[in-house]
Order: C-alpha cells, then structure tokens, then sequence
C-alpha cells in the first residue's frame, strides 16, 4: 500500500522520503540519459537503416517536437490528476515507446516512436520535480529539489558514456531498451512508496487546443527547414512553413483569449524576462548545434568509436556539475550581466578551437580536450545565471511559469537548429557518411554556433541591468533551487512557490 503524506509533508531522512527521491530522480534521469545519448547513436542509426540525414534529424526531432509542445501542461495534468498518476503514467508510456524504439525495423517507425517517447518525457520530467515539491516538508523542500537536481545531472553526463558503450557493444538498440528495466524499477517504487497528492484548489479546463496548436506550428516549420535541406519543389517548402506561422498565429489568440492559457503572455510584459528568453534561444540553439553534429563529426570524419566519441564531451559535462553552483553563487553576489556576457564569450572561444578537429586529428589530448575544457568553463559561468535571472523577471508567484517557460524555449531552440543546421551548413541526404563532407559542414557549424554565443553576449550585455539580482527584478525574488545542473538540453526546471512548476 502507498503511504499516507502527512499534512506537513515527508521528512527527507525518512525512508518514504528517500524513496521518494529515488523514484524521482531515477524517472527524470530516463529523459536526462535520452537528451544525450541517442546524439551518439545516430552514425549508426543511420548505417543499419539506411537512413538519410533528414532521418536522423527527425531522430532528433520528432522527440523534442512532443516534447517541447506538451512540457507546459504537464505539470498541470498532475497538479489536477494526481502527481503521482500522471507520473507513472508518464514513465510507463516513456518505456513502451522505448520498446517500440527498440524494435524499430525502419527510420519511419522510429521517428514515430520517438515522438511518442517525447510525450511521455513531457509528463514524466516536470512529475519528477513536482513529486519532489509537494511531497516533503518545507524545511527539508530545497535540500531534496537540490538533490534531484544534482543527482539528475549525474544522469546527464553518464548519457554519453553509456551511450558509446551500448552502441559499440550490444547495439543501438539498447540505447531505447535499457529505459525498460528503469522504468520497472521507477514503477514499483511509486506504488509501493510514493504518496499521491494533487492541487484540490485546481480549477478551469486544460488548454488542448493551445497545446495542438503550438506543437502544428513547430512541426510545419521544422518539416519546411528539414525538408529544404533535400532541394525539393518551392510548395513542399512554403505550405508547411505558412501553415506553421498560421498555427502560431493562432496559437497567440487562443493564449490571448483563455482564463487559464498553457503560455501565460501575461509574463512577455517583462522586458527582462523576455530578453532573458531571447538568450536563452541563441545559447541552447548553439548547444544544440554542437551536440547534434559533434558526436557525427568524432566518429565518420575522426574515425572515434562511439563510446570514445561519448567520453569525448565528458569534461563538459563533469566541468558544469562541478561549477554551475559557485557560478550562481558569484552571479547572487556580482550580478548576472557579466557572467551572462562572459559565459557565452568563453563558450565560442571552445567552440572556435573545435574547428581544429578533423580527419588527421588523433590525439584527443591536443585536438579535442582543450576544446570541451573551455566549451565547459564557459557553459558553467552561463547557466545557473540564466535561470536566476529568469525567475528575478518575474514576480514570485509566477516564478514556476517563468521557469517552465524558458526550459520549453531551450528545447524549441535545439528543435529548430537540428532542422536548420544541415541546410545552413551544406550538409544534406547521403553527406553525412563521407568524411570530407561532413568535415566541412561541421567547420560551418562550429563558426555558426560560435556566431550565436557571441550574439548572446552580445544581447546579455545590452539588456541585462547591473547590480545584483535582487535588484535586477521582482521584490523578493526567489533563488534557484536547482543549483547542480548539466544544462545540456534546457535551463533546469525550477518549482514555483506554490509547489509545482506548471499549473
């Protein structure tokens, strides 16, 4: 039986406490390791299916589409279902998808596949960290959001090592089939032990029709860039493109018009905030530029196996973990103009010194490590000063749709650039597997990518106010709870004060 939640909540050295911990942190690690592992995987994704390069990227893509649509209401699915419900059913649904992933006998199936594991990631991550907030006491509430933070991280930068050594060994495969025993494991321990709670003073409908909208809008878009990469006729181009623009037109009248919006526009009135989202599309457009081209260039153009391709951006990851706390810290204390400046600056110089790398580049020590060392340095001053400037925009009680709002624009942000990305650099169908190609478009890309950090400082600089946070933005305004973090895929996603990050 599922223990009762006291009405104070769960004290974190308790055993339901830690169960619960570990069931959160163990359902959102799934998503973290499938945000970067599959970028490894796609060199030989595309060899055992025959797949082009619009494949890959809809590999990619049909996962962050769903993803990035549905993130926003699914918080409010668990606040008014059950936070515990709609988690299982998250993870569970994550995991069939998963399975049919795995079993995937062409590209087709696949991209089908992996746009329904991205509605399961849509309810599982923001469950994770709604478990974590409403389930333990106040006192204890932090130090437990911390550690799933933290501990999440570690998820995310075991992705590419796990990643490599799957594909190198068992198969690609097993990169969609090891979330199957996770999610068993993550299943049990919610029945068993995880208490249910849910928002009794939860009202109005769910806004489908804004969701549907927003998600049609980013797959006409995304299905023109991608498929102007192939060359094809002039209508094939501009009907998705034009009815992508409809649907966000639209998409803004319905937010527009509804008592209870999935996008509050209400949050756009500040200049802050809305320059802080502007950011945050050149930095995670540019992050995710990197890795979804990176990982091809490691293994077709410098001849890495996948797994000494994954270990290749460990130190990103492990520098990010290490750093993104004191990085806030310095941010409290100096303000976040000069770390979002500088950040982004040091970024493109890692980026810049990637370019170096190519098909004559055999040690990693002097033609990849000095890259992700400052790629990662700069990354760590950058992240943590970007979420708590985002939530300083705002007022407090709009801290956890500020947060949502701005992780579902990093995911929007790699969305469109793995679309754009090969058309801008040249790299298009059967390309990717020659290494004189690919190496040549990855140049492009790096210099692109480089371009997008610098335009980021560049905003950062001109828009952000001197002086320290709490005299940037809202009175009182709440510090990120999410202090370890990776970053790789999106800001981390931060509770608002009413106990969820999404209502």
């Amino acid at each position: 039986m599922t223990p009762e939640q006291p009405a104070a909540g769960v004290p974190l050295a308790s055993a339901t406490g830690r169960w619960v911990l570990a069931c959160s942190v163990l359902g959102s690690g799934m998503a973290l390791l499938d945000g970067t592992i599959v970028n490894i995987a796609l060199p030989r994704i595309g060899e055992d299916l025959g797949a082009t390069l619009a494949d890959l990227q809809w590999t990619v893509n049909g996962y962050l589409l769903t993803l990035a649509g549905l993130i926003l209401l699914g918080g409010g699915l668990g606040d008014r279902y059950g936070r515990r419900k709609v988690f299982v059913i998250g993870v569970v649904w994550f995991a069939l998808a998963s399975a049919a992933c795995g079993a995937a006998p062409d590209s087709g199936v696949l991209i089908a596949a992996r746009a329904l594991q991205g509605v399961g990631g849509a309810l599982l991550t923001p469950g994770s960290l709604a478990l974590v907030q409403s389930s333990f006491r106040p006192e204890d509430r932090a130090k437990a959001v911390g550690a799933w933070s933290g501990l999440g991280g570690v998820a995310g930068a075991v992705g590419p090592f796990l990643g490599g050594y799957l594909v190198d060994g068992p198969g690609w495969r097993w990169i969609f089939l090891v979330n199957l025993p996770l999610a068993a494991v993550v299943v049990a321990i919610a029945v068993r032990h995880v208490p249910e709670s849910r928002d009794r003073t939860a009202s109005g409908s769910f806004d489908v029709r804004g969701a549907a909208l927003a998600a049609l809008c980013l797959a006409g878009v995304t299905y023109a860039l991608i498929t102007a990469g192939g060359h094809p006729s002039w209508p094939s181009i501009v009907v998705p493109a034009a009815a992508g623009v409809a649907c966000g037109v639209a998409f803004v009248r319905t937010e527009r018009g509804r008592e209870h919006p999935m996008l509050p526009l209400s949050v756009f009135s500040s200049r802050l905030f809305t320059s802080m989202n502007v950011v945050t599309l050149c930095l995670y457009a540019a992050i995710g530029g990197v890795f979804f081209v990176l990982p091809v260039q490691l293994q077709i153009a410098a001849g890495y196996s996948a797994l000494r391709a994954g270990l290749a951006t460990l130190p990103v990851t492990v520098l990010m973990l290490l750093l993104s706390a004191p990085a806030g810290a310095l941010a409290q204390r100096i303000g976040p103009r000069l770390p979002l400046t500088v950040g982004p600056l040091v970024t493109a110089a890692g980026l810049l010194l990637l370019t170096r790398l190519g098909p004559g580049s055999s040690s990693y020590v002097a033609d990849v490590l000095p890259a992700v060392v400052v790629q990662g340095l700069g990354m760590s001053m950058f992240v943590a000063p970007l979420t708590a400037t985002v939530l300083a925009s705002v007022q407090v009680d709009h801290a956890g749709v500020a947060s949502g709002v701005n992780n579902a624009a990093a995911r929007v942000a790699q969305l469109l650039i793995v679309a754009a990305l090969p058309l801008l650099v040249g790299l298009s169908d059967q390309a990717y597997r020659s290494p004189h190609r690919v190496d040549s478009a990855f140049g492009s890309s790096m210099y692109l990518c480089a371009g997008l950090c610098g335009l980021a400082a560049l905003l950062a600089f001109a828009l952000v106010p001197t002086g320290a946070l709490q005299e940037v933005g809202a009175p009182a305004a709440p510090q990120p709870e999410c202090r370890a973090h990776c970053g790789l895929s999106a800001p981390p996603l931060e509770p608002g004060p009413g106990g969820a990050t999404r209502r």
